[in-house]
């Protein structure tokens, strides 16, 4: 990408491409476009179509997505699998018939099998099946995947797809309900130290093991691999490493400043055991984090809190 290519961001008002938006502009790309869902509805194929015969991106950053955690994911499957097919279907193929000059698809770590060998490497995709309540959402990014590497393959199209691990960071979703396990464990331990709550409950035994990656990590590997890699095997972007849901709900804790007592709803699901990226194949390519754990929930608490991001829960 030259500083000057006209690059479009889809979905850049979410956590990912809010950070994706962020980092392009601090390295000089300012030839952005950008679309909010009521400017541009993407599950709309004729919306999609006229836009990229009008605005003619070079290049396109995939990241909008129906996104959520464990509880969203099991109660709105329809939604899941319904909308992240749309949007992809429409964004990919119309940036084949545009002749986009490179497409980067973001997926998730749950397109690896339930049972997969951990550390999860790239060529266990399709190996086993999935977990059940977010079954939905992982077949419409494995499809993605798929999609762009048959276009690959079709019709030479340069478009890759990564594979972010949990993700956490500014612009994040704080909802109870429908956020992941890292945002939704500081708000919750946000809200009982404000109302000097005496017990934070967290669902589930607190064993399953999880990676978590600041955003801003995410998006410098994005951007990095946009101008240095083709392929079309996909690529993982994680850290490497991880932490229980017990030890990450004690961190949590230990940052927000709440002293009351944890306890686990075993009655609640865990979810997958362990998700473990195995980003060897990135290393390789010539890219490492840079952002530590407690560092990066430390930065995100501030950004919480801070009166410009304060919203209505």
């Amino acid at each position: 990408m030259n500083k000057d290519s006209k690059i479009y961001i889809a979905g850049h008002k979410g956590m990912v491409g809010s950070a994706l938006e962020r980092n392009l502009r601090a390295h000089g790309f300012n030839n952005l476009v950008c679309k909010t869902r009521a400017e541009l509805d993407l599950c709309v194929q004729k919306d999609v179509r006229d836009f990229f015969a009008a605005e003619k991106p070079e290049y396109v950053f995939l990241a909008a997505a129906r996104v959520g955690g464990i509880h969203a994911n099991n109660t709105y499957r329809a939604d899941f699998i319904y909308e992240n097919l749309m949007v992809q279907n429409n964004v990919i193929h119309a940036a084949y018939k545009h002749k986009v000059k490179k497409l980067m698809f973001l997926g998730s770590s749950c397109i690896y099998p339930k049972l997969a060998p951990q550390p999860l490497k790239e060529e266990y995709l399709l190996t086993g099946p999935l977990e059940y309540t977010n079954e939905p959402y992982a077949i419409a990014k494995i499809a993605g995947i798929k999609m762009c590497e048959s276009y690959h393959l079709q019709y030479g199209c340069d478009f890759i797809s990564v594979m972010p691990t949990n993700l956490y960071g500014p612009n994040d979703n704080y909802d109870l309900n429908n956020s992941h396990v890292l945002p939704a464990l500081l708000r919750k331990f946000h809200d009982a130290k404000e109302n000097k709550l005496p017990i934070v409950t967290v669902w589930g035994t607190g064993t399953p093991r999880r990676e978590f990656m600041h955003a801003d990590d995410m998006a410098d590997a994005c951007v990095y691999l946009m101008n240095n890699y083709t392929g079309e095997k996909f690529v993982n972007i994680g850290v490497g490493t991880d932490i229980s849901i017990k030890e990450l709900a004690h961190l949590i804790a230990d940052v927000v400043g709440y002293t009351g007592q944890i306890n686990f709803d075993t009655s609640k699901p865990d979810g997958t055991l362990r998700k473990l990226m195995d980003v060897s194949f990135l290393h390789s390519l010539g890219w490492t984090h840079k952002i530590d754990l407690e560092k990066g929930i430390r930065s995100v608490y501030e950004d919480f809190r801070s009166q410009k991001h304060i919203r209505a829960f």
